[in-house]
């Protein structure tokens, strides 16, 4: 069991201001794995007031040059512990370990190391007429993440934050944040300056609420639930901060109707991939899959037979696809909303919300399909962050179309066509941040985010580094 007592604060580890811990329970196993300090309002204070002392000397007097070494450390000292990082990953959170050696722990060491280039990219300066055109740091940073992918969503901020120029608190999910922690051990071990990078651990209730509050934060760079997003912008309003938000999504997947039967059925089976990746735990899931309505019994015969492939089990077994939910309350909330399908009249495929057979302990659910949904069901308009996936037809392009873009959310989505340039042109008719055509991957380099109330701002790549920066002018 991990147990952490203190806080990293201006360079060292430090007492909290409180007594409060809270426990880390291992997803498969229902057991306390760690313990770590409930940060309180004054510890934002410390931290933030250690932040604002360092940040002249690391903006203005620590180069780009200089940064991007210190940032090459870092992903060096993360590649050295990443099969530890993996593991905690897919103790707190539930993930496949060979899919959390990937993508919980192999994301953060890409996105970290690929700052160490992209410094090089910004126009720090540009001469237009008479002014001079400078690009600052935003100034103090706050990063609060959430719990599905911990340590990728951190380094997504503070990587980049660093690399402008920026000091940084970071305020992790208080479900998954031992490798946060693991984090400060190595920041600690490369020398950061003192200061540049803090950790306060608690909750969103009491931390998160001071950071987005402090009036020494001069941004707050948010991912997590569009609910919580709505009150870190209420919070920061209040003075007038700049705020970053990745919130959450109900991403459709278009089947068009030209597609070929091996199109067809290699669209529903990645459909079906996508959506249960980290057992359904991911903004970006597809998780409406929308096809035409002649083909919607065959597209129900595929993804209900592909979903009984996902052996459900302990994430580190040498068989299992799907691993537990994060907590017993996620697990209750996903129950629920399968309930709520089958109540409003959506046909179950496959799944349901019993217990997977011979898993009493652990926060598991069955891989789950709907048909026959409707476009306004429960299922087919809120954010369910579990394995559960709604088939819905539609009569043609217009119609698939106006159902895509049908909710208050625009993260991500996917077309499929046996015509590229159709397939293209019916994901520029898709409000989201991003969009897969016929398979098309992630690429950690390109803009990350959402249209509508999936958020602004975009991280990832040169973008997500301009996020951190502030434009002035000299006029000469």
């Amino acid at each position: 069991m991990k147990v952490y007592d203190k806080l990293y604060i201006d360079g060292a580890w430090v007492d909290p201001a409180g007594t409060g811990t809270i426990d880390v329970i291992n997803s498969a196993t229902e057991e306390v794995m760690g313990t770590i300090p409930e940060g309180t309002a004054d510890d934002v204070d410390r931290a933030v007031a250690a932040a604002r002392a360092a940040f002249d000397r690391w903006a203005f007097e620590t180069g780009p040059e200089e940064r991007g070494k210190y940032l090459l450390r870092l992903q060096e000292g993360l590649a050295a512990r990443q099969e530890e990082i993996a593991t905690v990953i897919s103790q707190e959170v539930g993930m496949v370990i060979n899919l959390s050696r990937l993508i919980q722990a192999g994301l953060p060491i890409a996105t970290t190391a690929s700052y160490v280039s992209l410094i090089d990219e910004i126009q720090w300066e540009e001469q237009i007429g008479t002014s001079l055109v400078v690009k600052e740091p935003v100034g103090v940073v706050a990063c609060i993440t959430p719990w599905n992918y911990p340590l990728h969503q951190i380094m997504n901020k503070v990587a980049p934050a660093l690399a402008a120029g920026c000091t940084v608190v970071v305020k992790p999910s208080e479900v998954a944040p031992i490798n946060a922690f693991i984090l400060a051990e190595i920041i600690d071990e490369i020398g950061l300056p003192p200061g540049v990078f803090n950790l306060v651990s608690g909750t969103g209730r009491v931390v998160g609420e001071a950071l987005a509050a402090h009036s020494d934060v001069d941004m707050v760079h948010f991912t997590g639930s569009t609910r919580a997003g709505r009150r870190v912008s209420e919070v920061a309003a209040a003075t007038i901060k700049r705020v970053a938000l990745e919130l959450g999504g109900k991403s459709p997947n278009i089947i068009l109707d030209d597609v070929d039967d091996e199109l067809f059925e290699r669209a529903v089976s990645a459909g079906v991939g996508n959506c249960y990746l980290n057992s359904g735990q991911t903004c970006t899931a597809f998780t409406r899959m929308l096809v035409p309505r002649g083909r919607a019994a065959q597209a129900a015969e595929i993804a209900g037979r592909v979903a009984q492939n996902f052996t459900v089990g302990d994430p580190f077994g040498d068989n299992t696809r799907l691993g537990p939910l994060i907590s017993e309350q996620q697990r209750e909330r996903v129950r629920d909303y399968i309930e709520k399908g089958i109540e409003e009249g959506a046909t179950l495929v496959t799944g349901g919300a019993d217990a997977p057979d011979g898993l009493d302990r652990g926060y598991y659910v069955r891989p789950t399909v709907f048909a026959d949904v409707a476009p306004d069901m429960t299922i087919a308009q809120e954010e369910i962050f579990g394995p559960v996936l709604s088939i819905i037809p539609y009569d043609d392009e217009d119609d698939a179309i106006r159902i895509a873009n049908g909710t208050i959310y625009g993260l991500a989505g996917g077309v499929w066509s046996s015509d590229p340039d159709r397939a293209r042109r019916v994901a520029g008719r898709i409000r989201s941040g991003q969009v897969d055509v016929n398979g098309g991957g992630f690429n950690p380099l390109a803009p990350f985010g959402g249209f509508k109330q999936s958020g602004h701002g975009r991280e990832l790549g040169r973008y997500g580094l301009e996020e951190f920066l502030e434009t002035k002018s000299l006029q000469l």
